[in-house]
């Protein structure tokens, strides 16, 4: 810009003045950060053009005026900018203006005092008037470029800021989420340990009915077992009462016979040791009443499988007789006569016996009363050694069966193939536990569906059962 300029350039200042302050301010964000300022640039023109009509109004001629406006409008923006100094893009802005700034304020004052430098430094001033507006055309590129990358810096932080507002809002339903989810497991924990106390309580009455339902059994079958020694303590009671009788008459006689004396005398001695020997019966058949009701000790004792096995066949036997006068089945019991003592529960061992007799004898009456023709209820209990030590127990029935779809399911508890009212689904799965966990043997069953079941127990042996201990 040539400093050799008059009143006619007020009018060409003006709308460069103009254009130049809404450009600064539309680049500065001027509406925001300075408002005053951004009303007072809209009208930097408004100068220009008064100074104009005074001069035309008084006839008044200055080369300088329009010099005076131009200074003036660069010292507004500098006044700006240094406002704005905070703001980066202001800063270059304001460094980009400072030479020329400076070289429009030396040029002017030389003019002002009529110095001759200008005309003898003409190209001198030329040239720095050029370098000062290179200077200021490249700050205004650096202050774009910081511009645009304050301004990607803004979009970022408002990105920031609006992904932390949404992680505040999500964090805020994630907890009430998580809030309400805990109270509703709170709520469905305390409603299943409910349940579970209920159910523990309901299986515990259940376990003690399976009991109490075995407890009757076997106290029905030792009732009936216990009769028949009993008939012959008082049969051969009542026999020797008489012969006791013939023989005090004998003596009686003037002449005995001591004969007849000594006949009667052998006689009552044997009814005496058959007295004996049924009485031992009863004994027997009682105290193993008292064994079978007394607690398990949990300590394993050697046990004669044999007799513990034919006590329960005959138990259960009676026991089911005891309901149905009418039932009766062939027993056909097969003992190993050489089968050693096992370590084991008895009072347990008994009840599983007992269980799967139970069961044995249930499945040939159920087929029984069906009324096939030629059908003979039998009912098998064996032992033998098998190999490895192992010892053997067979219960065998030619019942109705297993079905093959519920075959993997009698183990289970609280399963039960027999009529409501009949069973509680207990039996089988506590005689697995007692086989399985407290004597360390298996429990398997192998069912044809209209031709019989076999359980088979295996239980170690007297050394695997003395090392397990």
């Amino acid at each position: 810009m040539s400093p050799r300029t008059g009143n006619a350039d007020l009018l060409l200042y003006a709308p460069i003045a103009f254009g130049i302050a809404r450009g600064l301010g539309k680049f500065l964000n001027l509406p925001a950060r300075l408002p005053r300022w951004d009303r007072l640039l809209r009208n930097i023109w408004l100068p220009a053009v008064v100074l104009y009509g005074l001069t035309l109004a008084l006839q008044f001629k200055s080369p300088l005026l329009g010099e005076y406006y131009w200074l003036a409008v660069e010292t507004t923006f500098g006044v700006l900018l240094l406002l704005l100094s905070y703001y980066r893009p202001a800063r270059s802005l304001l460094m980009g203006l400072g030479p020329l700034w400076l070289y429009n304020l030396l040029t002017t004052g030389l003019l002002s005092v009529g110095s001759g430098l200008l005309k003898t430094y003409d190209d001198g001033f030329d040239t720095a008037h050029g370098f000062a507006s290179l200077w200021l055309v490249a700050f205004l590129f650096i202050a774009r470029g910081q511009k645009k990358q304050l301004e990607k810096e803004r979009l970022l932080r408002e990105e920031d800021e609006k992904a932390r507002r949404r992680i505040e809002v999500q964090n805020v339903e994630l907890e009430r989420l998580v809030a309400e989810r805990t109270a509703n497991l709170t709520t469905q924990a305390e409603e299943l340990r409910g349940a579970l106390t209920e159910l523990r309580t309901a299986q515990a009455q259940l376990v003690q009915s399976e009991k109490m339902a075995s407890l009757g059994e076997l106290t029905a079958g030792i009732a009936h077992e216990i009769q028949n020694p009993l008939n012959f303590v008082n049969n051969f009671a009542e026999v020797s009462a008489e012969l006791i009788t013939e023989l005090e008459e004998e003596r009686a006689r003037p002449e005995p016979d001591a004969g007849l004396e000594d006949e009667l005398l052998a006689d009552l001695k044997q009814n005496l040791l058959k007295i004996t020997q049924h009485g031992g019966r009863a004994a027997s058949i009682v105290r193993g009443m008292l064994e079978h009701s007394r607690t398990s000790t949990g300590e394993r004792v050697p046990t004669d499988l044999n007799q513990l096995a034919d006590e329960y066949l005959r138990l259960a036997y009676h026991g089911l007789r005891a309901k149905d006068k009418s039932f009766n089945a062939t027993l056909k019991p097969d003992f190993d006569p050489a089968l050693p003592l096992v370590p084991a529960l008895p009072q347990d061992l008994g009840r599983v016996l007992l269980n799967l007799l139970n069961n044995a004898f249930y499945a040939v009456r159920q087929r029984q009363q069906r009324g096939e023709s030629g059908y003979a209820p039998t009912v098998r209990i064996g032992t033998r050694r098998v190999g490895g030590g192992e010892v053997e127990i067979r219960v065998t029935d030619n019942g109705s069966g297993i079905p093959e779809s519920v075959k993997q399911k009698i183990f289970q508890p609280f399963f039960t193939t027999k009529p409501t009212g009949e069973g509680t689904g207990l039996g089988l799965s506590l005689s697995y536990d007692i086989i399985t966990q407290g004597h360390g043997g298996t429990l398997a069953v192998d069912s044809r569906e209209g031709e019989g079941t076999t359980f088979t127990i295996t239980l170690p042996g007297p050394a695997a059962g003395q090392g397990a201990g």
